[in-house]
């Protein structure tokens, strides 16, 4: 590899780890010309499936617009960075292990639902609300007392409630 200071190809490797859950190697490199020392990081280079749009468009997949979608639907609210990077880690592997060419986006915003869901019910039903289209209120309260129905217990114990027992819409 050339160093990025003086662009010599004699370097060589000093250190290298396992990182992000095993995925991805750090090196620690030194240049044998200017002695300087930096750092790369090699990671397997996996094609992923195209996305197939709802009007039949195919998109590459985007790991940022996953994230970002992510990201908005947990905006404010206490959710580590770290666990959105699992989850972003557990979507890319689903489609991955999905071994298919092409993925339908009503499929993949299921899998974003189902990480949402253990991440933090409030982004779930923002999520929800966009991509399921919600055209009013009740169409909210229906999914949210589904998900309080059907919510793993421990789960739950980790979350705020949506709605307090017996509160109505008022109050």
């Amino acid at each position: 590899m050339r160093c990025p200071f003086c662009s010599s190809l004699n370097t060589r490797v000093v250190d290298s780890r396992l990182v992000g859950e095993g995925e991805q190697i750090r090196r620690r490199r030194e240049c044998d010309d200017c002695r300087e020392r930096y750092t790369t990081y090699e990671t397997a280079e996996l094609s992923m499936p195209r996305v197939v749009k709802a009007d039949a468009r195919r998109e590459l997949f985007d790991e940022g617009k996953l994230r970002s979608g992510m990201e908005r639907a947990l905006r404010k609210r206490p959710v580590p960075a770290d666990s959105v990077e699992r989850a972003v880690a557990s979507i890319k592997k689903k489609l991955r292990l999905s071994n298919e060419r092409e993925v339908d986006s009503r499929r993949l915003g299921e899998w974003v639902m189902e990480e949402l869901r253990a991440l933090d019910q409030v982004a779930y039903v923002r999520f929800a609300s966009v991509y399921r289209s919600f055209e009013d209120v009740q169409a909210f309260r229906d999914e949210i007392e589904l998900l309080e129905r059907d919510i793993p217990p421990d789960v739950k114990r980790q979350q705020l409630d949506l709605l307090s027992e017996g509160e109505d819409a008022g109050g």
